[in-house]
C-alpha cells in the first residue's frame, strides 16, 4: 500500500453556458452584457426590473433613461412610505406594476398597448409627471 498522498490542486471553473449548453453568438452576448450594464444600473438606484419587465421593455423599444429611473425609483419609495405591497406607477404613457416590497418593477406597459388592461392585485397607484 502506497503511502504517497498528492495535496489537492484547485480546478479552474468551468465556463457557464445558457440552458441549452450551447455557446452564445457574438451578438446574444453583447444583449446580454447589455442587461448586466442595465442591472448593475438599476441596483445603484435601489430598483430592480424582473426578467418579465425587461422582456416587455425590450419589445416595446422602451428606453429609460438615469432620470426616469430616478423618479419611478421615488415614486416606488412612496408607496413604500404609505404602506403599500403591491404599486401601479403611472410615468407618462407608460404604466409600471411594481413590488414595492422587493423594489422590482413586474411588468411594463405603454399607451400604444392594446386597451381594456385590467389592473389586479395592486393596492396602490402612484402618478409621476
Amino acid at each position: 500500500m502506497s503511502r504517497d498522498i498528492s495535496p489537492i490542486m484547485p480546478v479552474s471553473p468551468l465556463p457557464v453556458l445558457p440552458a441549452g449548453g450551447k455557446q452564445s453568438s457574438g451578438k446574444e452576448n453583447n444583449l446580454s452584457f447589455q442587461a448586466a450594464i442595465q442591472r448593475e444600473l438599476n441596483k445603484s438606484q435601489g430598483l430592480k426590473f424582473s426578467a418579465h419587465a425587461e422582456k416587455r421593455l425590450k419589445e416595446r423599444n422602451i428606453v429609460l433613461a438615469q432620470d426616469d429611473l430616478a423618479k419611478i425609483n421615488l415614486a416606488v419609495k412612496q408607496a413604500e412610505s404609505k404602506g403599500s405591497r403591491e404599486s401601479l406607477i403611472i410615468y407618462g404613457d407608460l404604466a409600471l406594476v411594481t413590488s414595492v416590497r422587493n423594489k422590482t418593477v413586474v411588468t411594463a406597459l405603454d399607451g400604444k398597448s392594446p386597451e381594456g388592461h385590467v389592473f389586479t392585485n395592486i393596492d396602490s397607484a402612484v402618478i409621476v409627471k
